[in-house]
């Protein structure tokens, strides 16, 4: 009898392992790219899970933050464009209000330490709190947000799916919203690939291009980030708000008109340019850096002869910037509003 209750549990067990399909390894939500430096971001604090991902998408889709249920934080920050406000020199929020600055993109979050264009925010999971309650964009306040999530049938079950329990909190509510954001690495752009030997090329324009930016740029510009994230006057003619930037965080006469140095990366795609926006394409950005910078109080010690370049010159700098733009990033539908 023993034999026979034992014959197909042997079967079984031979034939299990070539029976068993391939389990699927889904790739990690956030990745360390190999040509970045190490994020900033306390990853360890708050591990990028799917369901957490999954939940800070559907919150940063969702206008139920803002205070008429009209705007959502994807109406300012849209994928096709790295998440920029494209075409909108600033901002605007609800009661179609305008803002004062435009709209910076919303990629590579782990590795900044302060956020805005003032450096307002030092911690990402306190930067969506701005937004949210600036009475010109969402103009809605966080308690007010939460009791709105409390109240529909959707939002304590996908909490408990992140956290395993139907509470809503502040701090899972903006640790979501975090690990949606972390999740937003652009890092395979043609240069990318060019710079990591990964079979990117590069031609000869572009080629010049690069290294006339490493010559011109790279010091505000630096590294594979393409931001020295210091506060730099660049020279703009003051003009509209006279919006006095980083001086308004740190009340330093030093700061005045001071700005945060943007990443390039996919700035083909996030026009217009500056902190007001007043640049519409990457040819006007080159002509005020070689003929258009102001002696204002505060400009940068490195511009203060602008930056001398020729018409060519100018062109092959924006030949090489294209290459920053990263596909990849701006269609993978795994970011993309439901």
């Amino acid at each position: 009898m023993r034999k026979i209750l034992l014959l197909p549990f042997l079967v079984w067990a031979c034939a299990s392992p070539e029976q068993d399909p391939d389990p699927v390894v889904k790739e990690p939500l956030f990745q360390q790219p190999a040509n970045f430096p190490a994020s900033a971001y306390a990853l360890a604090s708050n591990p990028v899970t799917e369901e957490g991902f999954e939940l800070g998408k559907d919150l940063f889709n969702d206008p139920m933050l803002s205070r008429d249920n009209t705007i959502s934080c994807a109406e300012c920050h849209n994928q096709s464009y790295a998440f920029t406000h494209h075409g909108h020199d600033v901002s605007h929020g609800v009661d179609n209000r305008v803002g004062t600055r435009n709209a910076p993109a919303v990629q590579n979050m782990a590795w900044q330490k302060e956020f805005f264009w003032d450096g307002g925010v030092g911690d990402l999971d306190l930067f969506s709190v701005a937004p949210i309650e600036n009475p010109l964009e969402m103009d809605e306040n966080l308690g007010n947000v939460l009791a709105k999530l409390r109240s529909t049938q959707k939002y304590p079950a996908l909490f408990h799916k992140a956290y395993g329990s139907t509470e809503i909190t502040s701090q899972k509510f903006l640790k979501a919203l975090s690990q949606f954001m972390l999740s937003l690495v652009s890092a395979n752009s043609r240069y990318d690939k060019y710079a990591r030997k990964e079979g990117g090329i590069l031609n000869s324009e572009e080629l010049a291009g690069l290294s006339l930016f490493q010559q011109k740029c790279s010091s505000c510009h630096a590294g594979d980030l393409f931001t020295d994230q210091s506060y730099r006057n660049n020279g703009l003619n003051i003009q509209g708000s006279k919006d006095e930037g980083r001086f308004r965080i740190t009340e330093r006469v030093e700061d005045r008109f001071k700005f945060k140095v943007p990443s390039l990366r996919n700035v083909e795609m996030t026009a217009p340019y500056m902190h007001d926006g007043r640049f519409y394409t990457l040819e006007e950005v080159l002509h005020h850096y070689a003929s258009g910078v102001q002696q204002t109080p505060n400009v940068d010690a490195s511009l203060k002869n602008g930056i001398p370049l020729t018409a060519e010159e100018q062109a092959k700098i924006v030949a090489f910037l294209k290459t920053l733009t990263d596909r990849e990033f701006l269609t993978n539908p795994k970011f993309a509003g439901n």
